[in-house]
């Protein structure tokens, strides 16, 4: 009877206790709701500060310092959105940092503090930017290590190591069979770099050179080689958007087979007269077997990733490939390339030629490739091309002949 007694007690204490128990429980979940429903009102409630103007110009002021330096930050309007933060985290990786995408007070100051610096300095910043291997963007590194004090002991220890690299390529030049000008232009010279500023150089002088204003063939040609340099990025990533089952790196990676397999067409590219090299790059365009077009397509996506990734060899033999095919308006590319220097030889007379085949193509309706909508630019280019050899007199164009008119008058019947 005792131990019923205590059963009896214990029981509902135990029911009590259950009772409590999911009580709690299913009041704690509800609770939790009714919590988090508040706060989402909370939320949907909250209204986010206002930028203040003197943010959005600092803001403003961080994306003009990123574009000045080749990060594509967009237009400086102060809001710093996605595209800012992707070159802010461009700019974080250039020195080393972690790529966040949100500025540290010291790299925001380095970065501006950089800007003022290379504007004020002028042609000065340019000609630093030139010998920097990494442009514009490599003078943030040495700027930033000139202020921790550790720039004059790593330059000295840098040159013995550069000037040794020439003459190990210069003595393995004949096991290749490559001049070894190529070997160098490929090393020291960037074509992305130059583009920068000239870039820059265009927008101070307030756009192209015209053929009203041109003074320097050189800059003027510098000028061109940038702009259908662009225009031929351009074209073949959208052709590459269309080759199926591949990534961009795959592309990447076959087109840099170009080089080599043209290797004796890019040396006589610097050595030769324009009618001789395209005859040995249509010889071998045939052993290929592969179809004319898709050939020509195949140059134009490894055209652009040879610009893109300033592989110059593989942009040269691609514009070369090109030209043998019959598509004349690459020939420009060529001279551009031997009148600056960029994947061969500087070879003004050699130059000249490719840029007669370009004009000469370019009479001709549907052949322009490059800034269509600009035909005044032929004239620019056949102007700088004979300014370039000293011919300024025979720039203008040949004159069209007269066609005498021919009338048939039936004889009189009297």
């Amino acid at each position: 009877m005792a131990a019923a007694l205590i059963a009896a007690q214990t029981a509902p204490a135990r029911a009590d206790f259950g009772d409590a128990l999911v009580g709690g429980v299913v009041g704690g979940v509800v609770g939790g709701v009714i919590v988090n429903e508040a706060n989402k009102k909370k939320q949907r409630t909250y209204v986010a500060p206002q930028v203040s103007s003197s943010q959005r110009a600092a803001n403003a002021e961080v994306q003009t310092a990123l574009n000045y330096f080749g990060y594509p930050a967009g237009t400086p309007d102060g809001v710093l959105g996605s595209r800012s933060r992707s070159a802010i985290s461009q700019y974080q990786v250039t020195l080393g940092y972690s790529p966040t995408g949100y500025l540290t007070e010291y790299e925001r100051s380095h970065l501006v503090s950089s800007y003022h610096r290379a504007v004020a300095g002028g042609p000065a910043t340019m000609q630093a930017a030139a010998a920097n291997p990494m442009g514009m963007r490599g003078l943030l590194v040495t700027w930033r290590d000139e202020a921790m004090g550790i720039a004059p002991t790593a330059a000295p220890a840098a040159a013995p190591v550069a000037a040794a690299q020439p003459e190990t390529t210069t003595a393995t030049a004949p096991s290749t069979g490559l001049p070894t000008f190529l070997d160098a232009a490929g090393a020291q010279v960037s074509l992305a770099s130059f583009c920068n500023r000239v870039g820059l150089m265009t927008t101070t002088n307030g756009g192209y050179t015209t053929v009203a204003d041109m003074t320097n063939p050189m800059e003027a040609l510098g000028e061109q080689l940038c702009l259908t340099r662009a225009y031929a990025i351009a074209q073949g990533e959208e052709l590459a958007a269309r080759v199926p089952g591949t990534t961009p790196e795959q592309i990447a990676q076959q087109c840099a087979g170009f080089g080599p397999a043209m290797k004796a067409e890019l040396s006589d590219l610097s050595l030769s007269p324009a009618p001789a090299v395209l005859e040995k790059v249509r010889g071998f365009a045939v052993g290929t077997g592969m179809p004319p077009a898709q050939l020509s397509s195949t140059a134009k996506i490894c055209l652009s990733v040879g610009y893109r990734d300033d592989a110059m060899d593989v942009a040269t033999a691609s514009a070369l490939l090109l030209a043998g095919l019959g598509e004349t308006a690459y020939a420009e590319l060529l001279g551009h390339h031997l009148s600056q220097g960029f994947g061969a030889n500087q070879r003004s007379d050699l130059a000249f030629d490719w840029y007669g085949i370009a004009l000469e193509g370019a009479e001709r309706p549907g052949t322009a490739v490059f800034a269509p909508g600009q035909p005044e630019r032929m004239q620019l280019l056949r102007k700088a091309a004979y300014a370039m050899v000293g011919r300024e007199d025979d720039a203008a164009a040949a004159p069209v002949p007269a066609a005498l008119p021919s009338f048939q008058v039936p004889e009189s019947s009297n």
